[in-house]
């Protein structure tokens, strides 16, 4: 089956900076709002999402020439500034690759984490809310990541691209990651609509893909989207592997469980690949660039803890998720 393009429509602003940008990209003019109290805030996030999105699908109604507008890139930069602050601030640093990855092979027993929850724990309408979080990214699984190919050389890109070949399905249509979270949505009775949850998410939920696509777009972070991209192959498979068996628990459809039980077997050689073979030969020819891995890793632990403590507190409060419950 061939799919169509989606082009979203622009969401509605939740603060001064967003509604500068949106009103631009309606055909207005782009003002000067101050900065945002709160970088990891619904309004400044919203802001970055809308200008990152431009540089993958855009928006229904808006002009394409924004992608490269001056002022409205002088105000991602402005954000991004924020956002890097933000994140360098409540992280430790160093740079000690391997010790960082060695962490994140070692889990708690027993876990309290997201899938943990969803495995043993969880409803139906805790299971949708949950996919409807990760639809920002997993509807553009990979993508932010094949930007920085062009900035690698030799063994890490070859490596790097191997892994990427997989995330868009070998060469099936039918077996691209973001298409079979799309037949997830389906299978759930949820729109399958690319962004299509867009208005539903707070900024927890934005952070996690806006730092990909930061990381994706400034060649100066090459090291930390290899550092992103790794962290989140080493964790995905264990916990890949629970949403399966909640998904089993929770009597889902066979679509559910196929986006999962891929992720379980893929990741399992993904994870040896992004070790070896990107990192390690990344760091062979950029021995300086270990700090921003460290950094991409641990940044990435943080904002996916974020959505976690997000997720947890309310659920365990029997509240929803979302800004705008399904």
């Amino acid at each position: 089956m061939t799919t169509t393009l989606d082009r979203p429509t622009l969401p509605a602003p939740r603060g001064e900076i967003s509604d500068a940008v949106s009103t631009a990209l309606r055909g207005g003019r782009l003002g000067t709002p101050s900065p945002a109290a709160d970088p990891l805030g619904d309004d400044a996030q919203l802001a970055l999402h809308v200008c990152y999105e431009l540089h993958y699908r855009g928006f229904a109604g808006v002009d394409p020439a924004w992608e490269w507008d001056p002022s409205l890139l002088r105000l991602r930069a402005e954000l991004e500034r924020g956002f890097l602050d933000a994140l360098r601030a409540r992280v430790a640093g160093g740079s000690d690759v391997d010790g960082e990855l060695s962490g994140l092979l070692v889990e708690e027993v027993p876990g309290d984490g997201v899938s943990h929850y969803l495995r043993d724990e969880a409803r139906w309408w805790q299971m949708r809310e949950y996919f409807a979080h990760r639809s920002i990214y997993h509807l553009k699984e990979a993508d932010p990541h094949a930007w920085v190919i062009p900035r690698l050389s030799g063994r890490p890109k070859a490596a790097l691209v191997a892994v990427e070949f997989d995330e868009f399905g070998g060469g099936r249509e039918d077996r691209v990651h973001a298409r079979l979270f799309a037949d997830l949505l389906t299978a759930a009775g949820m729109s399958a609509a690319y962004l299509g949850y867009l208005e539903h998410v707070p900024a927890h939920a934005l952070a996690t893909v806006n730092m990909m696509s930061l990381f994706g777009l400034h060649r100066r972070w090459r090291g930390a989207l290899v550092g992103h991209f790794t962290a989140a192959e080493i964790t995905t498979g264990p916990s890949a592997a629970r949403m399966d068996q909640a998904l089993t628990r929770l009597g889902a459809s066979a679509p559910c469980n196929r986006f999962y039980t891929e992720h379980i077997e893929a990741d399992a050689v993904h994870e040896q690949v992004m070790r070896k073979d990107v990192v390690g030969g990344l760091l062979e020819q950029e021995p300086d660039l270990a700090a921003d891995v460290v950094f991409g890793i641990q940044a990435t632990e943080l904002l996916e803890q974020d959505l976690a403590d997000h997720l947890l507190t309310h659920w365990r409060a029997g509240e929803s998720t979302l800004r705008e419950p399904l």
